[in-house]
């Protein structure tokens, strides 16, 4: 991997959330909107193809047969393997999501994304400015969460440490972890919207140039 001229040995994983049920959208799986042609899983499918992650799982839950059949279709055009796993308690929320997928983690990775389905701006560049944050980070620093505005955005990135110290206190996730440790917690004030933008509403498809085949 290379970050701003620099090679990097950093090993990367990354966690996909696909499992939300679209609710206010009228229950529908987000993660298969299009923009420019693509749905917006293959669309972070290849960005995540040029980031050559040693892991990259992807967690499903509502609409699972769907956002499956999409993944195995992509699959057949990208060099990462994904795993999927399948979270059947995913009507409990997202927390629920992101504890399996801690829990699934096999590889043997120094840094851990923890992506969402439905941010469509997000690719390999902005993955890589948030790398970039936690190669530089200082101690205790383990997380680097991007922040706009104010506003708490996402991808998240953790260390190897954060994540085995969450996983060592039953039912802890990333949120609560992070707001019981602030310090632990690298913010990267930021002013790139890409961070906080996520399709919720029919307003936001709109806004966003999205459609739903």
């Amino acid at each position: 991997m290379t970050l701003s001229g620099k090679s990097t040995n950093l090993k990367l994983a990354i966690v996909l959330l696909a499992a939300g049920e679209g609710s206010r959208m009228g229950s529908i799986p987000k993660a298969l909107l299009r923009q420019d042609g693509k749905s917006l899983l293959e669309t972070f499918c290849a960005s995540v193809d040029m980031l050559n992650p040693v892991e990259f799982l992807v967690v499903t839950g509502f609409h699972a047969q769907a956002i499956e059949a999409e993944l195995k279709r992509v699959g057949k055009t990208t060099n990462a393997a994904i795993t999927v796993i399948h979270n059947s308690k995913s009507a409990q929320g997202q927390g629920s999501s992101v504890r399996l997928a801690l829990e699934s983690l096999q590889s043997q990775f120094d840094v851990l994304a923890v992506c969402l389905s439905d941010q469509p701006h997000i690719t390999d560049q902005e993955l890589m400015v948030l790398l970039e944050q936690f190669i530089d980070r200082k101690d205790p620093e383990e997380i680097v969460m991007p922040q706009v505005n104010g506003q708490r955005g996402n991808p998240v990135l953790l260390s190897r440490k954060a994540v085995e110290a969450i996983l060592s206190m039953p039912n802890m996730v990333c949120r609560p972890y992070m707001d019981q440790h602030p310090d632990l917690v690298k913010i990267y004030e930021t002013d790139h919207a890409a961070f906080i933008l996520d399709v919720d509403t029919e307003a936001d498809i709109q806004k966003l140039g999205i459609t739903r085949t």
